[in-house]
């Protein structure tokens, strides 16, 4: 409770804060706008009866189910990123603006990311438009209605996009996380009205199972996201002049889940991308379309096929993810300039070599960890027979993680201004 208080004594912060808050207000505002002529019953049938739209209505911060001007959210984003990603692997000039030229190749690369968002943005909408309209959600729109909603769709996603930077910028939290989670926590209300309207003393036992479920997912994420390895550092002591530098010992700390959520959505995004080439294949051939969304339905309906998929995809995002996000020769490097090295262990190649072997180990159980718990919903609403929580185990392990990685960054701003008194 202090520290809640703590927050609030801070103008600057109070200030970062609100301007969130109101960033999260204005997008929550625009996913209640809706393009034209929706049959609403249709809809909300087609959501029931498809859970990977439940997902893809995750990534739109709820905009998807309402058939917003914002139903693609950060959907375009992300995949862009995703392929960006990919492409470090693919051409070395990339990898090297990314990881070696600092905020600026950082900042480059990002922009990359924005410019290949709006083409992603323009086939995914004019896609999931055509899908809509074969189902008979959308009424027959003749191709200047279809041009004019694949515009305003896409302008929707770009300015959602915006709003991400726009609060990552305040530096309380990740901006693309936070409309992810505050779509999320948006549908809390509903689902709970509709478990209430459904509920029966006959499925009580499956609603503790549940309840408890949840409690015991959010438990393990808080674990998995808080685990470390701690790698003893010794400094070698320095004279200079008549003053003694190093000498002391401290630790390293190697996050068992280093990658945090992103292994998550990359996996969501991966198990989406066949829906969305079957959603785009209808500019070339609307049968060809149909045939493709039906094998794409019929091969992820299958609960075993889809489970041993995510599991798979969590389990190498993970290991994907931390392998480009973490430099064993830059950490090696850098240790050596300062005069830092693990006992036992010799500066240069040994220590590279040191340094992989112990992020692989340490990674692969983070891997297997987090991919058991995202499928932990799927193994258990098989036997109670709740549907809803297979989305619910990729919602807990979003918003646990979000809400750990904003508590953390809010503690780190309130740790400096400590230093430099209250405003």
């Amino acid at each position: 409770m202090e520290r809640f208080l703590d927050i609030f004594k801070s103008k600057d912060l109070r200030n970062k804060i609100l301007i969130v808050i109101a960033l999260l207000i204005a997008f929550r505002a625009l996913t209640a706008v809706p393009i034209p002529g929706i049959d609403a019953n249709k809809l909300r049938a087609f959501f029931n009866s498809n859970g990977l739209f439940g997902f893809l209505n995750i990534f739109s911060g709820g905009g998807l189910a309402r058939l917003s001007i914002t139903m693609l959210g950060v959907g375009p984003y992300i995949t862009a990123t995703i392929i960006m990603q990919l492409l470090t692997i693919i051409f070395p000039k990339l990898k090297e603006m990314y990881y070696e030229e600092g905020s600026r190749g950082q900042a480059k690369f990002n922009q990359y990311s924005r410019i290949l968002t709006v083409p992603l943005a323009l086939l995914q909408s004019y896609g999931f438009l055509n899908l809509l309209i074969r189902e008979n959600i959308l009424g027959n729109l003749s191709l200047g209605q279809i041009i004019n909603n694949v515009l305003v769709i896409t302008a929707g996603s770009m300015i959602v996009m915006w709003i991400g930077e726009l609060i990552s910028e305040q530096k309380v939290g990740n901006g693309i996380s936070l409309i992810i989670t505050a779509g999320i926590l948006s549908g809390i209300p509903t689902s709970i009205g509709y478990a209430m309207a459904t509920f029966s003393n006959a499925m009580i036992v499956s609603y503790i199972i549940f309840i408890l479920m949840v409690i015991g997912l959010v438990f393990a994420v808080v674990m998995l996201n808080e685990g470390e390895r701690k790698v003893p550092i010794a400094y070698s002591r320095q004279v200079r002049g008549n003053k003694m530098y190093g000498g002391v010992q401290t630790y390293l700390p190697l996050k068992v889940n280093s990658a945090g959520m992103i292994p998550l959505i990359f996996a969501i995004s991966v198990l989406l991308f066949p829906q969305f080439l079957a959603q785009i294949s209808s500019i070339i051939s609307v049968n060809l379309s149909i045939e493709l969304n039906n094998l794409v339905n019929r091969f992820l309906g299958n609960q075993l096929i889809y489970g041993s998929i995510y599991f798979i995809l969590v389990f190498a995002f993970t290991y994907f993810y931390t392998s480009i996000t973490f430099n064993p020769e830059e950490l090696a490097k850098n240790l050596q300039k300062s005069g830092g090295f693990v006992p036992g262990i010799r500066p240069g190649e040994n220590s590279v070599e040191f340094f992989s072997n112990l992020v692989s180990r340490v990674t692969f159980f983070g891997a297997l960890f987090l991919s058991l718990i995202a499928i932990a919903p799927l193994i258990i609403g098989y036997f109670i027979g709740i549907s809803t929580l297979n989305v619910s185990g990729a919602a807990i392990l979003i918003v646990v993680a979000v809400a750990l990685e904003t508590m953390r960054q809010i503690d780190s701003q309130l740790m400096v201004r400590e230093y430099e008194g209250w405003e």
